[in-house]
């Protein structure tokens, strides 16, 4: 029997800071995807937050222009505004 598996696309999505940087778990408030930082807390020590492609636990990680966020099959590409 042969099973054909086809990945989900991920979907990509531009975030523009006003600042230098974000922390993650500010981040993921400010996007929505958490609703308190309770839960956001839980969202990075479960290792469901990626950094760049690796898991994030440490929800202090600051976020800079350049670095990707991937949650949830979305890819978030962090940029400055200046």
């Amino acid at each position: 029997m042969k099973i054909k598996l086809k990945a989900a696309e991920r979907k990509k999505e531009t975030v523009i800071i006003t600042t230098e940087f974000i922390r993650l778990d500010a981040f993921l408030k400010f996007k929505g995807i958490a609703e308190t930082g309770g839960q956001a807390k839980c969202f990075i020590q479960d290792g469901i937050t990626k950094v760049n492609g690796e898991v994030c636990t440490a929800r202090g990680k600051k976020i800079h222009g350049g670095d990707i966020v991937s949650i949830f099959s979305v890819d978030y590409e962090i940029k400055n505004e200046n």
